[in-house]
């Protein structure tokens, strides 16, 4: 199978693409109005893309409220969505009107932050406090005159972490069991057993040969 992505004609019930970029992370933002209303949904178009500084990115399909929240009011908090969390989460995506308060509606609790106005969800084990660096339209489909997405970035300025998911020095990942998105409605976990680790492998000194030492990880990034 190979088809374009301008006309579309891969003849599946459903468009692929979202199928086959995965998993995705799934960005839980919150942001405050200027009315003092809170917001809450979960954007599956989102990622880390740079740590020096942090930077988060999502994608918000249409002039949804988080988006014009954050446009307005420069902040943002992105928290993570646990297993634990999946039906507050789920809940937390429906298109309610703008006066809604979707942590009331999703039964979850508003923390707050220490560097921006809007709240983290205290259920989740971690939060990225994130002030809005830019949003960027993204071109319109071919044929079509208006664009359908708008990209934020934003630099994350404070994390929290839940000192019970801290071993050793190192975040504890596994025992937090984050969700990642599938495509169609389907999600994943990420637990214990399904991490493994890799070392990066190491360069001969005349550059032309490589090897990967099997040993645990020695704490250094190379």
């Amino acid at each position: 199978m190979h088809y374009d992505t301008i006309h579309n004609q891969h003849g599946m019930k459903h468009d692929p693409f979202k199928a086959v970029v995965v998993p995705r992370p799934i960005g839980w933002i919150a942001s405050r109005s200027t009315q003092g209303v809170l917001n809450l949904a979960p954007y599956s178009f989102f990622n880390a893309v740079s740590d020096k500084p942090p930077m988060v990115v999502f994608s918000s399909g249409g002039r949804k409220d988080s988006l014009r929240n954050i446009e307005e009011t420069g902040e943002f908090t992105c928290s993570i969505a646990t297993d634990a969390l999946r039906t507050a989460m789920n809940m937390s995506s429906a298109a309610v009107g703008p006066e809604v308060n979707e942590f009331e509606l999703a039964g979850l609790t508003p923390a707050n932050s220490h560097f921006v106005k809007a709240p983290r969800v205290a259920e989740s084990p971690v939060a990225l406090e994130c002030k809005l660096w830019k949003s960027i339209v993204l071109p319109a489909p071919e044929g079509q005159s208006d664009s359908l997405w708008t990209v934020v970035f934003g630099q994350v300025v404070g994390v929290y972490i839940d000192d019970d998911y801290l071993r050793d020095g190192r975040v504890d990942v596994a025992a937090m069991r984050p969700i990642a998105r599938l495509g169609y409605m389907d999600y994943a976990v990420v637990g214990e057993e399904n991490i493994f680790a890799l070392n990066r492998p190491a360069v001969s000194p005349d550059g032309k040969s490589a090897s990967v030492n099997d040993k645990p990880w020695d704490g250094v990034y190379r």
